[in-house]
């Protein structure tokens, strides 16, 4: 049987998404023009963009028993989501975010993890959770013991992992040994050690200097476009699609979603790297 199913572990978030004029400055009250919820979390996002791409999806994670963990879960299941592997947990809260946008589409987020880092590691054990599963999508929302714990699991089944290394953090050795693609943006790439990215030419320098350490890698660089390195040790580089940008607010989470579903169904890295690309620029012109 085909393994044709994207398996993401990670975070699920309720995002309070506010509107402004501009971002405050430290000790500034900006005034605000509306707000309102939306689902979120890079892990459910990824999960939910792997559906819209039209492969099969399913969802490891944690919310807690409220108002936001149950309103989580219905986005989920709305989503077309498989969320039989997201515990709900008693006595903590579901993750949550705030995010300020401004005028043009930027914007900034504070997170609060919640049953995020409380997921337990043994329950990805579960031979079910990983029936027909192709493909593994790992970031760092969730703690490293799980992100690791998930890995080994897939490695034992010859399934390849993906780490979106975001937000950027230190990754102990173990870990990247793991890793079989790694994306970063350009602020993550140089976080973890490259030049500057400020460009499609220090773009691909950081993913051949990244393509050092783990056997793909996947350098984005927001307008500019993206560079990678795949497996056979080959670069390419892809200019960004030309839209209007209306926010540019998960644009990260649609990339991962699509490049993934591509993936999963033996399209080279170049190729889901195009429709990664695609998906990502239709996402930032749409209105929300």
């Amino acid at each position: 049987m085909p393994q044709t199913t994207v398996l993401t572990v990670g975070s699920l978030h309720y995002d309070i998404m506010v509107r402004a004029d501009h971002l405050p400055r430290k000790d500034e009250t900006a005034v605000g023009s509306r707000w309102y919820p939306k689902f979120g979390g890079k892990g459910g996002n990824q999960a939910v963009a792997v559906a819209r791409a039209g492969a099969p999806s399913r969802m490891f994670g944690a919310v807690g028993a409220d108002d936001f963990g149950r309103f989580l879960r219905q986005a989920l299941r709305g989503a077309a989501v498989e969320d039989g592997f997201v515990s709900t947990l008693s006595g903590v809260g579901s993750g949550m975010s705030v995010a300020i946008m401004d005028a043009q589409g930027d914007y900034a987020a504070t997170i609060v993890s919640g049953a995020n880092v409380l997921s337990d590691p043994a329950a990805l054990a579960d031979p079910a959770l990983w029936s027909e599963v192709g493909l593994l999508i790992l970031q760092n929302e969730v703690t490293e013991a799980l992100n690791i714990a998930a890995a080994r699991h897939a490695k034992a089944r010859g399934i390849r992992v993906v780490l979106n290394a975001a937000p950027a953090r230190d990754l102990s050795q173990d870990f990247k040994s793991l890793i079989d693609i790694l994306v970063v943006n350009a602020i993550e790439a140089e976080m973890m050690g490259t030049a500057p990215v400020e460009g499609l030419s220090s773009a691909t320098d950081a993913a051949k200097q990244l393509a050092l350490r783990f056997p793909a890698v996947i350098v984005t660089a927001g307008s500019k476009g993206l560079a990678a390195v795949d497996a056979d040790g080959q670069s390419f580089a892809l200019p960004a699609e030309r839209v209007t940008l209306v926010s540019s607010h998960g644009a990260g989470d649609a990339f991962i979603g699509a490049l993934c579903a591509a993936l999963v169904r033996s399209k080279s890295l170049q190729q889901a790297a195009i429709a990664a690309s695609q998906a990502a620029a239709l996402h930032v012109s749409a209105p929300e």
